[in-house]
């Protein structure tokens, strides 16, 4: 399932509520820095693609939030995700500036939330934009390397959970931890993040990384890996609970 608008909705999101869609990536393939084995878009899509400029994303979104005013409809959030990682786009910080000051102008109220994979977050400029919104939702989807791997194959071969520990850690709680669950199987190997010594690692992790708030959710949409289970509420809630025994917020989207 591609996004092909920049800007797209609202849609009902079961974690933000009435969320605004904002698609940095192109309008017709994915580009991201995972490939992650549960994305809805599907696996990245080879060849060159065109992103949105600056200005578009600024002309494009203008007009949505005329329309949406005028239909009386008052979107709870502007959530950068669509198709891909939208903070690989190269304008991304004068980017969140532009989707800044139009939800002043316009649903002074609405929240500003970037769904990130974290990939980026040793570039100065990402984590100056990351830290203009009002909800920074990063993923951390294992503590361990190799299920971290399995799942959200990453692009870089260096990218590791030792690195985006470290610099979760720099926003000193100031961020959001994202975490899906789910179990299966995919080249061969089995894949399976809900198992007790990845639970207690990933809230171990948490520990250090001391997020504001956690959320954590399974599958809810068809993914390009036929053979994954959607784990169910009831399992969600008993390792939520275990975060939540450890101090934490945690909302559950089954």
């Amino acid at each position: 399932m591609l996004f092909t608008e920049i800007v797209y909705g609202p849609i009902h999101s079961r974690r933000l509520g009435c969320s605004l869609g904002m698609n940095l990536m192109p309008l017709n393939g994915k580009i991201c820095s995972f490939n992650c084995v549960y994305c809805e878009c599907g696996f990245n899509t080879q060849g060159k693609y065109t992103l949105p400029k600056r200005e578009e994303v600024a002309k494009a979104l203008q007009i949505k939030l005329e329309e949406l005013r005028a239909q009386g409809i008052t979107p709870d959030v502007f959530t950068f995700s669509g198709n891909g990682e939208p903070t690989m786009h190269p304008e991304f910080e004068g980017i969140i500036e532009d989707t800044c000051q139009l939800r002043d102008q316009y649903f002074p109220n609405a929240k500003i939330s970037v769904l990130s994979n974290s990939t980026q977050l040793g570039k100065e400029s990402v984590v100056r934009g990351l830290m203009k919104t009002d909800n920074r939702i990063l993923k951390f989807d294992s503590a361990f390397n190799e299920t971290m791997k399995l799942i959200d194959q990453p692009v870089n071969e260096n990218y590791s959970v030792e690195w985006l520990t470290e610099r979760l850690c720099s926003f000193k709680g100031d961020l959001i931890v994202q975490t899906i669950f789910l179990r299966g199987e995919h080249d061969g190997k089995t894949i399976d993040n809900t198992t007790a010594q990845e639970v207690d690692a990933w809230v171990n992790a948490l520990k250090t990384i001391q997020p504001k708030q956690v959320m954590i959710y399974a599958i809810d949409r068809a993914t390009p890996v036929k053979t994954l289970e959607k784990v169910s509420k009831e399992e969600l809630e008993q390792i939520a609970d275990k975060a939540r025994n450890a101090g934490f917020t945690v909302s559950v989207a089954g």
